[in-house]
C-alpha cells in the first residue's frame, strides 16, 4: 500500500534543493517543474526556468551561465544517473555524463566536475569533451559529500568516518581518521587550508589543517546527538557556522594553521589552548570543550513529504539550514521544502566585547511572505 503523502500543487511551489554558488552571491533551487536562481543578499529572483519536469538539485559554476542539473521529484527531467551541464544562455545541454548509479552530489569549478556516487568519487575535466582524471572508492556516501577547492578535493574515505584529501595537481592522497562514526557533513575553508568535519553523532566538529592533516581543534555543538545540516567557514577563514535539526545556528571562532601554535608534545590537542577550563583537573570533558560564542534560532519550515523517503531517491528529504557567508559578519541560511525559507543573520558586538548572532530578516523565497 502506498502511504506516501501526495504533494498538493494547490499549496504552491515546492523546492527540492537549495545550493549556494562558489562565492555565495547566489543560490539555486531545484523545483518540481524546473529551477530558479536567486541573489543571496538581498534575496531576489534572478532566473526562473520551467521544464514541466523535476530537478532534484542544481549547482552553479560561479556566476557563469553554466549549471549542473540532476533530475528528481515525482516526474524527473532526467534519469538520476545522468548529470547535465546546462548552458542557460543557449538554453540547452552543453555536456551530458552518465553513470552506473544515481548521482548524489556534484561540485564544480571552471576546470573540473566532481561527481559523488554512492561508493565512489569521479573527477572530470570541465571541457567540451570531458575526460575522467580520477576515480576513488569511498565508504557508503548517500549524501554525496565532497569538498572541492582550487587545489584540493576532500571526500569520505573507504572506512566510515575517514576523509581522503587529494592534491589535484599531482594526485597525492592523504587520509584523515576524522571520526569513528560515518561522516554527516564537511567543508573546506575558502583558502583550502582548513577542513571541518562532523559525524552522524552531531555533537563535535573537528578541525584539521589540510597541509599536514593534523587536528587543530575539537568544537562542541552540544551534548545531545543531532543531525548536522550544514558547515560553512567565513571568507577570512576565522569563523565556522553550524546548523542542525535542533533548529539552531551556532558560530565558533576557528583556528587556522597560520595562527595556531603546534602542540608542544605528541598527542596534545590544540583545542585545550582555547578552553578556559581545559587545565582544571578532574572536570568532565564537556566543561573543557570549546563551545560556540553565539547562536540563534532558524526556521526549518515544512517538508511537505510525509513519511521519510530513502536517501538518494528522487523524493529524498529536501535540505534544511544550508549556510552561505556573504561577508565576515553576515550569514544567509536557506531551507528547501514546501515552506522554502531565506533567513539573514548578522554578528553584532555588545557590552564588554560579547558577540551575538541576530536574525535581521527572512522571507519565503518562492512565496509572498516576508
Amino acid at each position: 500500500m502506498n502511504t506516501r503523502q501526495i504533494l498538493d500543487d494547490s499549496q504552491g511551489p515546492f523546492s527540492r534543493s537549495a545550493t549556494f554558488n562558489g562565492d555565495n552571491s547566489c543560490f539555486s533551487v531545484g523545483l518540481e517543474d524546473g529551477f530558479c536562481i536567486f541573489s543571496t543578499n538581498p534575496c531576489e529572483l534572478k532566473v526562473s526556468r520551467s521544464f514541466n519536469a523535476g530537478i532534484g538539485f542544481v549547482v552553479m559554476v560561479g556566476q557563469s551561465n553554466y549549471l549542473a542539473l540532476v533530475g528528481g521529484g515525482r516526474r524527473p527531467r532526467y534519469p538520476q544517473n545522468k548529470l547535465v551541464i546546462w548552458d542557460d544562455v543557449k538554453q540547452k545541454a552543453a555536456i551530458t555524463l552518465e553513470f552506473p548509479t544515481s548521482v548524489l552530489g556534484v561540485r564544480l569549478t571552471k576546470s573540473r566536475i566532481v561527481v559523488a556516487l554512492l561508493n565512489s568519487i569521479e573527477v572530470w575535466t570541465f571541457s567540451r569533451q570531458p575526460e575522467r582524471e580520477y576515480e576513488f572508492e569511498t565508504a557508503d556516501n548517500p549524501r554525496g559529500l565532497a569538498c572541492l577547492g582550487q587545489k584540493l578535493l576532500a571526500f569520505p574515505g573507504q572506512s566510515p568516518g575517514h576523509v581522503k584529501v587529494v592534491e589535484l595537481a599531482k594526485g597525492n592522497v592523504s587520509i584523515i581518521p576524522a571520526h569513528e562514526a560515518p561522516l554527516r557533513a564537511m567543508t573546506l575553508s575558502p583558502d583550502g587550508e582548513v577542513l571541518a568535519t562532523a559525524s552522524e553523532h552531531g555533537t563535535l566538529v573537528r578541525i584539521f589543517a589540510t597541509s599536514n592533516c593534523a587536528q587543530m581543534a575539537e568544537l562542541r555543538r552540544g551534548v545531545d546527538n543531532a543531525i548536522i545540516f550544514s558547515l560553512a567557514i567565513s571568507p577570512s577563514n576565522n569563523l565556522l557556522a553550524v546548523t542542525s535539526d535542533k533548529s539552531t545556528l551556532h558560530v565558533f571562532d576557528l583556528p587556522h594553521p597560520s595562527k595556531t601554535p603546534a602542540p608542544s608534545s605528541p598527542g596534545e590537542n590544540a583545542t585545550n589552548k582555547w578552553g578556559i577550563l581545559g587545565k582544571i583537573p578532574l572536570l568532565p570533558r564537556v566543561f573543557s570543550d570549546v563551545y560556540s560564542f553565539a547562536s540563534a534560532h532558524f526556521e526549518m519550515g515544512e517538508d511537505g513529504l510525509g513519511p521519510l523517503p530513502p536517501l538518494g531517491s528522487a523524493l529524498a528529504r529536501p535540505p534544511k539550514g544550508v549556510i552561505g557567508w556573504t561577508d565576515e559578519n553576515t550569514m544567509i541560511v536557506v531551507s528547501a521544502g514546501k515552506d522554502g525559507r531565506w533567513e539573514k543573520f548578522v554578528l553584532r558586538e555588545g557590552e564588554e566585547g560579547k558577540r551575538y548572532c541576530v536574525r535581521e530578516g527572512w522571507k519565503r523565497y518562492l512565496g509572498d511572505g516576508s
